[in-house]
């Protein structure tokens, strides 16, 4: 009896305490399932073995001597069991005091002891068949679930129970809510109190009465450690104080309180994301009204008739402004602009089609932009005035030529004449009718001979002047007859044609015909003297250039085709080089390899004239878009640098032989000379210094000055002009 007596006392204990904690916790299961787990002591038991406590333990032990007690005096007198009973049901009591008090403050937060995995993510087992492992090593395997979406569908329709049915993750179990536990999910969800009773309007309870009182609350005297200072504050501090010093810690930033006060909204507009941004530009204001925009403006504001007239039959968008001044007594008159609408659309289309530019803008001082160069007058000689005017010309004298000894000066002219002039006196010394306008002249820079080649129309004639002693003019004249007596007059193409001069020509100096297909504007020699170059631009044939020899009387057009329109050609001055001038580029070609070796990008639209340094590693080259370019051929084949100095075309570039000089002429009427020192030393850039503009012609037909060239010894320079006149400068 005493046995079962004390197991219906722990039962029913065990009962009282699960009903109390039924309510809030979600996780356990039924009352009815756990006591049949309660009595179950298989090796599977779900609460293997945890529950049970040692004063249980002890208990059981007394009930059960208590019980073979009574077998073996069960013969005995009946007042001894009275005496049992009483002893027992107060054996009963005690054993259940002592439960209730053991459990009363059990502190265990575990919501369910079947799962001995812990707080850990329930992912970890996912993949696997079990959830945890009991106390005997043995895995808890979860319960199986084989439910599909069909099966889950069907349930939903069929039980009853399935709206208060949860999944425990925890231990992998359906939990069914009892209707405790729906209720207060609900008041949870409604934001109320979990527990019914609870009031949260209760009356606050005053600990200390709001009544100032005589006496303190302690009269306590204070520590002797308030008057002294504390070492653990002072250490904590200083190193406090070091790490803001280290920038270990950003002492807060005491921010003021923004509530009830009025702030501009658009304040910040600035320190917006545009305004940010590193190339935002403002838009520009608009420009503040004027007196034309008042009602009442000065009468000299207002339109007259004329005016008006005018200002209607303008279009809108070449009138000044776009509406009419009006004058009004007072500002109540004054209606309701028509154009407003309008207007504001004009400027959205202004703020977001015309595009804005940041202009960086630096302080600089406007002489330090300038390059140090040296002054001119250190840069001495060359040439400063006009000395001379050389007259007799009728036409425009667009080319001339200085002979190799600086003694004559001859000049073709449109009035179909070539003339010979002696330098130091102006004088004409002779006159040759060429019945052409000529294009080029050229005088042979052997000074052992005295020829001069003339360029006009389809032909190239070769002039001897006479102009020297007799020995130059007899080496002259048997240049020109080098061939021998037996031989015909060779024809190297069959489009160019040598033939003599006779009769008439003989006597006014003409020796050598030479017949081109085309029409001839530049002949150049060659520095030995005895082969020549002349140009025929055409875009259609390839026959632009031809290579004459004197000596033999051949002729060789050295180019298959032609890579665009020629300009003028050049001859290296000293090594076997040819320079092609085109509309954009210049070629230059080796005559030994007969290969192309470089290709100079002049970024000119129109090259109009070139000319070729006496070392041979520099070039210069005038266009008709204003520029000069000077390259240097060891450096790059862009230029080295661009000079813009003329206002108009230029038509004419010189360097000079000895001095590091050289002149450009322009059709604005002037001559620019400019100091230009080249040195040996590879890594010193050319030098270069204009020093002197020269005006001496005057403008006619829009054109100034068509050719220039230097003195071959003196630093003077030589310019022929569209004013039929030739001027030297010295």
């Amino acid at each position: 009896m005493k046995k079962a007596g004390g197991k219906t006392a722990l039962k029913r204990s065990k009962e009282e305490d699960e009903e109390q904690n039924q309510i809030f916790n979600f996780n356990r299961k039924p009352a009815d399932e756990d006591k049949d787990d309660d009595l179950s002591d298989s090796e599977d038991s779900v609460y293997s073995g945890l529950e049970d406590s040692g004063s249980d333990s002890e208990e059981e032990e007394g009930s059960d001597d208590d019980e073979e007690e009574g077998s073996d005096d069960d013969e005995e007198e009946g007042s001894d069991d009275n005496d049992d009973k009483m002893k027992e049901k107060k054996e009963g009591e005690v054993s259940e005091e002592k439960k209730k008090h053991e459990y009363e403050h059990d502190s265990s937060d575990e919501e369910d002891i079947r799962n001995t995995v812990g707080n850990i993510p329930m992912e970890w087992y996912k993949d696997f068949p079990h959830i945890g492992y009991n106390l005997d090593g043995k895995k808890i395997y979860k319960p199986i679930r084989n439910k599909d979406e069909l099966d889950d569908f069907l349930d939903k329709m069929e039980n009853p129970e399935y709206w208060r049915t949860v999944h425990d993750k925890q231990t992998g179990s359906d939990v069914v809510l009892s209707d405790d536990q729906v209720e207060l999910v609900n008041r949870l969800q409604r934001g109320q109190f979990g527990d019914v009773n609870f009031n949260e309007c209760e009356p606050m309870v005053e600990f200390f009465s709001s009544d100032v009182m005589i006496h303190p609350v302690t009269n306590r005297p204070a520590d002797k450690r308030s008057f002294i200072p504390s070492l653990t504050e002072k250490e904590k501090v200083s190193k406090l104080v070091h790490a803001i010093k280290m920038g270990w810690i950003k002492p807060r930033r005491v921010e003021d309180d923004g509530r009830g006060r009025y702030y501009n909204l658009w304040a910040s507009e600035d320190s917006s994301i545009l305004a940010r941004h590193k190339m935002h530009l403002p838009a520009p204001k608009i420009p503040l009204p004027g007196h034309h925009e008042s009602y009442n403006p000065p009468p000299e504001y207002l339109f007259t008739d004329e005016e008006r007239a005018l200002w209607e039959q303008q279009d809108p968008a070449d009138r000044k402004l776009p509406f009419v001044p009006r004058k009004y007594s007072s500002l109540r008159q004054v209606p309701a602009f028509s154009q407003f609408i309008h207007e504001r659309f004009e400027r959205c289309l202004d703020l977001y089609l015309c595009p804005r530019q940041r202009k960086m803008r630096v302080n600089v001082n406007p002489e330090d932009l300038i390059p140090q160069l040296p002054k001119p007058k250190d840069l001495q000689p060359f040439p400063t005035t006009r000395s001379l005017v050389y007259r007799g010309h009728s036409g425009l004298v667009r080319s001339i030529s200085v002979s190799p000894s600086g003694q004559w000066l001859a000049s073709g002219s449109d009035d179909g004449s070539v003339r010979f002039w002696e330098v130091c006196s102006s004088r004409c010394m002779k006159t040759v009718q060429v019945g052409g306008a000529v294009k080029s002249v050229a005088w042979n820079p052997n000074p052992s001979v005295c020829l001069l080649a003339v360029a006009l129309d389809s032909v190239v004639l070769i002039l001897s002047p006479s102009l020297a002693d007799k020995q130059v003019i007899l080496s002259s004249e048997r240049l020109l007859s080098a061939q021998q007596e037996g031989e015909e007059p060779a024809e190297g193409n069959g489009s160019v044609v040598w033939s003599e001069a006779e009769g008439e020509e003989l006597n006014q100096g003409l020796r050598l015909k030479i017949q081109h297909p085309k029409a001839v504007h530049q002949v150049v020699w060659h520095a030995k003297g005895d082969y020549l170059a002349s140009v025929m631009p055409d875009n259609t044939s390839h026959l632009q250039v031809y290579i004459h020899q004197l000596s033999r009387r051949r002729s060789q057009n050295p180019f298959s085709r032609n890579k665009g329109l020629v300009q003028c050609i050049s001859f290296h001055p000293i090594r076997p080089y040819f320079f092609v001038a085109t509309q954009r580029s210049i070629r230059i070609y080796n005559l030994v390899k007969q290969e192309m070796t470089k290709k100079l990008q002049t970024n000119s639209k129109w090259i109009s004239s070139m000319a070729v340094h006496p070392g041979g590693d520099h070039v210069i080259c005038g266009s008709y878009d204003c520029k000069l370019s000077w390259f240097d051929l060891d450096l790059s084949t862009k230029p080295y640098k661009m000079l813009r100095h003329h206002k108009k075309a230029v038509r004419g570039v010189a360097y000079h032989r000895l001095y590091p000089l050289f002149a450009s002429a322009s059709d604005d009427g002037s001559v620019i000379v400019c100091h230009g020192t080249v040195y040996n030393d590879l890594l010193q850039n050319p030098l270069i210094v204009p020093v002197k503009v020269l005006r001496g012609h005057v403008m006619t037909h829009d054109l100034g000055v068509l050719d220039v060239t230097f003195h071959p010894t003196q630093p003077w320079v030589f310019s022929s002009g569209a004013d039929a006149t030739i001027c030297l400068f010295t």
